[in-house]
């Protein structure tokens, strides 16, 4: 069995949850979205990438440890966000 990835396929993998952080961002903006609840959304969305990642069949073991951390701060800030909104830089 073959398990070989191309250079394109660690593009794409690096590309889906910027584009998912991105789309999340976008659409907070247009609709107005407390900043807690875009923040909560983008680290639920980092936990499900980086979960994925970590059980591939060609595990990106780097690529989920590193959205998991992203999440964790997420997670954070959101927190911080809802308990004290005028300290929110974002």
């Amino acid at each position: 069995m073959d398990n070989e990835i191309h250079l394109g396929t660690y593009f794409l993998i690096i590309l889906y949850p910027v584009v998912g952080l991105f789309v999340i961002e976008m659409i907070s903006r247009m609709t107005k979205i407390p900043s807690w609840i875009k923040l909560l959304t983008q680290a639920i969305m980092c936990v499900g990438f980086g979960i994925a990642y970590l059980t591939m069949q060609v595990a990106h073991w780097l690529t989920g440890g590193v959205l998991l951390a992203l999440a964790f701060a997420l997670f954070y800030q959101a927190k911080i966000s809802k308990v004290h909104p005028e300290k929110t830089l974002y």
